[in-house]
């Protein structure tokens, strides 16, 4: 598995855990980096990890409105809890991580939904963040 994949991964696995628990994804975070140096069986939080985290949580209102807007049918909060924390992540990286291409964000965020959700969650994920793509040049900071 590619370092950047391991790293979205995590950074889904956080943000899934701090909305499980109703906590701050800092907060998960810092767990998570805690537990990484005191117990050789976590697995490492690397800085790309630490980068999305970081970056959701400063931009979590944006990221939520725009999921809220362009999600037709659903409300964020009747969302999978899964699906949330995949598109949250995909949403981030997309609009404000530059240097990954925006087809690898996408495909990533299938590919999480594919792994952790349900069979009608890639294609969910797939079409709004597709929207988003589109709108992108708008939508940006």
């Amino acid at each position: 598995m590619a370092a950047r994949n391991k790293a979205r991964k995590r950074a889904f696995q956080i943000l899934f855990e701090a909305d499980q628990r109703g906590a701050e994804v800092r907060t998960v975070l810092a767990d998570w980096l805690r537990l990484a140096r005191t117990d050789s069986r976590q697995p490492p939080v690397t800085e790309y990890t630490m980068q999305l985290v970081e970056g959701y949580a400063e931009s979590a209102p944006r990221i939520d409105e725009l999921i809220s807007t362009y999600s037709v049918g659903w409300t964020l909060d009747r969302m999978p809890v899964v699906d949330r924390g995949i598109l949250r992540l995909a949403v981030y990286e997309l609009l404000w991580v530059d240097e990954v291409p925006d087809a690898v964000v996408i495909d990533e965020a299938v590919q999480l939904a594919k792994e952790f959700s349900t069979d009608e969650s890639p294609g969910f994920i797939n079409g709004l963040l597709g929207r988003l793509k589109e709108l992108k040049p708008t939508l940006r900071r």
